[in-house]
């Protein structure tokens, strides 16, 4: 085949595309059924927490910011430290009830992962929300108040008043997420 010969090939290739085009019509216009962006964030926060090795609570995070994921984390010990499952949980050997001296604990929650994972890679989290299985404890809440978060989703609940009170003095939006019911709190 010529150039001349490939040359009008791509003439009448650019006019079909042209002619398709001007014919373009959506022709379903049924409203399409698709989870909404909250749903889709909460199971991969529950997807992200599979990797924790805590005894007691698994928990993920996902920071998004217009729809789309900046850092993830699940609560874990330190990079280099042994993870829980090889271990004795120091909670557990010191009688520490749930919701109480969280920062008795080896592992770094999933907020303050994610929060770590963004500042470690430059990425700003000022405007965005983070979804989490869990309600943030009140130390992770200062967290996330002071990365700017705006919003928090989460899908279960945590033994803090502290945290509520944190959320509602700085203007940050607080939002449980149950099986596809939203409730802001």
């Amino acid at each position: 085949m010529s150039s001349y010969e490939s040359f009008l090939i791509s003439i009448m290739r650019s006019k079909q595309i042209e002619d398709f085009l001007k014919t373009f019509r959506v022709t379903n216009t049924e409203q399409r059924t698709r989870e909404s962006w909250e749903s889709y964030f909460i199971k991969l926060a529950h997807l992200i927490k599979e990797r924790s090795s805590c005894h007691h609570r698994q928990v993920g995070a996902v920071i998004v910011k217009e729809n789309r994921i900046l850092a993830t984390g699940y609560n874990q010990p330190p990079s280099g430290f042994p993870h829980c499952n090889e271990i004795e949980c120091i909670r557990d050997a010191l009688g520490i009830k749930p919701g109480e001296n969280q920062e008795i604990c080896y592992a770094a929650h999933a907020e303050q992962n994610a929060i770590s994972q963004a500042s470690k890679f430059g990425i700003s989290t000022r405007g965005a929300t983070i979804f989490l299985t869990h309600k943030p404890c009140s130390v992770c809440a200062r967290l996330i108040i002071n990365a700017g978060i705006s919003r928090v989703v989460y899908s279960e609940g945590y033994p803090d008043p502290l945290t509520e009170f944190l959320f509602e003095k700085t203007g940050v939006i607080v939002t449980f997420f149950d099986s596809g019911i939203e409730e802001v709190i």
